[in-house]
């Protein structure tokens, strides 16, 4: 090994041991805010230290916006919200053009920028707009930049999509379509709360005096940390394995007991979001290589909305973490 060589790992160990850090104190600010949903608060921070968007899916009342928020100011980034509704226009995300007139009496058209345009976007209830409405946002979350007639507008960096997701009341509401459900790196489920969290929650949350978020990094610091996570090596028992998986949940290539239940499975942008998903998971847990069972934490908020079911899968019960859960069991 050279003395370059020796020198660059070293810079990258040293880089990672103070990222690590603080990380544990962004942790710690989050958990001081939103209770007990400790795996939920892990999968957000990787989704966002892996540069990527996520899906978040739960009935209401579950604090999916308060995470956003309080994301958003743990990290140090500005933040702006969309409600979604289904007389949402395109426009009401992106901007539009508007004429004015100078002093002169000159007329010309300039880009009055939409709440897109911010470096955390919480898009709240996203299954309500058409997918007219809904499709604005994929050049944005795939290119980072947007397009009005005919001239290009980079959004802010870094930029993240935290949208939500009611899975209950399907009335009213529009499926995201495969292409855009592909952009989401993950899709995070939030259940109910265990008992003694509910009661943390009453208590704590019903008086005068309750806890409020702390900001703990900056938007150049996460910049920062993301590029490292970049960095971090991937041993190729993980990359075999991730490769595995991927290509076991496609039904070409799935075993027969696991292709006859998919009706499609992940493209190899699920590859790459489960690398830089394990880098990320790494990171944050002090570690400065992902291992398998980092790929198994993951493999289903990372596959399971890359992946759909069989009519007749469907019809017998199946459910697709179970799948997930069995490849994952497989690559032992």
């Amino acid at each position: 090994m050279s003395l370059a060589t020796s020198t660059s790992d070293n810079a990258v160990i040293a880089q990672a041991e103070a990222a690590t850090e603080t990380l544990k104190q962004a942790r710690n600010a989050l958990s001081d805010v939103i209770f007990g949903q400790e795996t939920i608060l892990d999968h957000t921070l990787t989704t966002i230290l892996a540069g990527g968007h996520a899906l978040i899916v739960g009935v209401p009342g579950l604090a999916k916006t308060k995470l956003v928020e309080t994301m958003g100011t743990v990290l140090g980034l500005a933040e702006q919200r969309i409600q979604f509704t289904p007389d949402l226009m395109p426009s009401d995300i992106l901007g539009s053009e508007v004429m004015e007139e100078t002093p002169d009496h000159r007329r010309a058209f300039r880009f009055l920028k939409g709440p897109v345009f911010a470096q955390l976007l919480m898009a709240d209830e996203i299954n309500r707009a058409s997918p007219r409405t809904q499709s604005a946002l994929l050049q944005a979350m795939q290119e980072y930049h947007v397009t009005i007639s005919g001239a290009r507008y980079d959004l802010p960096r870094p930029f993240h999509v935290l949208a939500t997701q009611n899975p209950i009341e399907q009335e009213g509401t529009y499926p995201l379509p495969e292409a855009q459900l592909d952009r989401f790196l993950m899709q995070i489920d939030i259940d109910y709360p265990d008992q003694a969290t509910e009661r943390r929650i009453l208590i704590e949350t019903t008086t005068s005096h309750h806890q409020t978020a702390k900001a703990a990094l900056t938007a150049e610091a996460l910049m920062s940390i993301q590029h490292l996570v970049r960095d971090l090596p991937v041993g190729d028992q993980v990359v075999n394995a991730i490769l595995t998986l991927v290509r076991s949940a496609r039904p070409t290539d799935a075993t027969a007991d696991i292709g006859k239940h998919l009706a499609w499975g992940p493209g190899p942008r699920a590859g790459q979001a489960l690398m830089l998903a394990v880098r990320a998971r790494a990171l944050l847990q002090g570690r400065l290589a992902p291992s398998l069972d980092d790929v198994a934490a993951l493999a289903e908020p990372v596959l399971k909305h890359r992946m759909a079911l069989s009519f007749g899968a469907r019809a017998d019960g199946i459910r697709l973490p179970d799948l997930i859960a069995t490849l994952v069991t497989r690559l032992a």
